[in-house]
């Protein structure tokens, strides 16, 4: 952790080279992390080393709040509440997701039944905008409406410097159950149900095919009959056929998703025993699949191999959160239509109904079914084919999907979307020159 007044000295430091630069030309954000898949043409931007505000400054206990900087990991995060038997209300899947991230694009987790997505868990917002000056943020103050605006907004308003989150109680353990199911219909009503009843901590699912479904529900628990370890030599997701009942230390249900990267660790072929025990168990993890990921793109020679052992492919990579009434009809097309497994299944509904946030909004009377899909489709179609058939899918049946990756909207479908005179009066007011980029040049356009 540091102290509140290292933090200040960090932001006054970061404000005076801001300002020293002198620039009139667009601004950038450098980072130590990213877990955003859009690839981008770099641009001469001047760029804000915001990557040391990455520190926890203070969990209070009694009032179940921590602060902590922007740039912060939900790994880092964790590990400095869990000693006081507390955990962020949602902590997202992956040890590499900063708090900051999942705070401006969109955070989501087996808690998000019950809480909502990560901003809806943030009581304050510490925002540099692009003039060099600060704006605190809160949900009842003067910038209240850059409060409610700065979810899904993707650093086009602003970078969070620090931020208040809602800590709640967590035990020792978890108990997990896996209940499968077959048909369709009577998975996604169960899931309905469960998430009604609110009786368990945690919910989310498993579909590695139409007609092989689970629902894994967790629960806090003073003691475990035995834990599970899935950092090393076992991998989670292929424990839920074979395990009715099993248990983890809480710590390592947070990150039960992260060793494997969900399933993508296949890509590195890490999921087989030999190379797995070669590779390491320090080596098992988002981050380091993020780097290898980096290193591909860059490699022109390492993707004309790629094309040449597995033909041209698109990648689907993708979380949208569908209707339930509706996720039938999603998982019906996405079996049909695109065919990856298996799919993460993660219910979510809005924590508070007395509050909107416009630029992803979502109603309140609905409780929705996120489906996270990532992986890649052979194809001789245009580029976007298949990306293109999952947003009109979506749109038709009333979801929404997330920006981290790439889209294919044009831009009046975008902003329909999105908001767009939300999102005009913000820009407006918080960054009039237009030195960040906006959102759909951000998340679209590929320049």
């Amino acid at each position: 952790m540091i102290s509140a007044e290292d933090h200040v000295r960090k932001r006054e430091s970061l404000i005076n080279a801001l300002r020293a630069s002198n620039t009139t030309g667009p601004l950038a954000l450098e980072k130590s992390t990213s877990n955003l898949f859009r690839q981008r043409v770099q641009e001469q931007r001047h760029k804000l080393d915001v990557r040391h505000f990455n520190q926890v400054i203070h969990v209070d206990e009694k009032e179940r709040y921590a602060e902590v900087e922007g740039m912060t990991t939900y790994e880092d995060l964790v590990r400095d509440t869990l000693p006081f038997q507390l955990m962020p209300a949602v902590v997202p899947q992956l040890k590499s997701i900063t708090i900051g991230g999942a705070m401006a694009g969109i955070g989501i987790e087996s808690s998000s039944f019950k809480y909502g997505f990560v901003h809806e868990t943030i009581l304050e917002i510490e925002i540099l905008l692009p003039d060099g000056t600060v704006a605190v943020a809160t949900k009842d103050n003067e910038h209240r409406e850059l409060f409610f605006g700065f979810a899904n907004s993707y650093g086009t308003l602003g970078y969070a410097l620090k931020v208040k989150v809602t800590l709640v109680p967590v035990k020792q353990f978890v108990r997990l159950r896996h209940e499968r199911y077959s048909d369709l219909d009577a998975y996604f009503h169960a899931l309905g149900r469960v998430c009604r009843n609110r009786q368990v901590d945690f919910v989310d699912g498993t579909m590695f095919d139409e007609h092989e479904l689970y629902i894994t529900t967790g629960e806090f628990v003073d003691q475990a009959e035995w834990t599970s370890d899935y950092t090393y030599r076992h991998i989670y997701y292929q424990s839920i056929p074979r395990k009715k009942v099993d248990y983890l230390t809480t710590h390592d249900y947070l990150w039960r998703w992260d060793t494997d990267w969900f399933w993508c660790s296949k890509h590195f072929l890490v999921q087989h025993p030999l190379v797995r025990w070669l590779w390491g168990r320090e080596h098992l993890n988002s981050t380091v699949y993020w780097k290898l990921r980096k290193m591909f793109n860059n490699s022109r020679i390492a993707q004309l191999a790629a094309r040449t052992l597995t033909g041209q492919q698109e990648a689907v990579i993708q979380d949208v959160e569908i209707p339930l009434e509706h996720a039938p009809a999603f998982a019906q097309f996405f079996n049909k239509e695109i065919g990856i497994k298996p799919v993460w299944i993660c219910p979510v509904a809005v924590y508070d109904p007395s509050t909107s946030f416009p630029l992803y909004p979502m109603n309140p009377r609905t409780l929705y079914v996120n489906f996270g899909f990532w992986d890649a489709v052979r194809t001789d179609h245009e580029e976007g084919y298949f990306n293109k058939k999952v947003e009109a899918k979506v749109r038709e049946l009333d979801g929404k999907k997330s920006l981290y990756s790439n889209s294919f909207y044009s831009r009046e479908d975008f902003w329909q979307l999105y908001d767009e005179k939300s999102y005009r009066t913000l820009k407006a007011r918080y960054d009039p020159t237009g030195k960040l980029k906006d959102l759909y040049e951000k998340c679209i356009l590929k320049q």
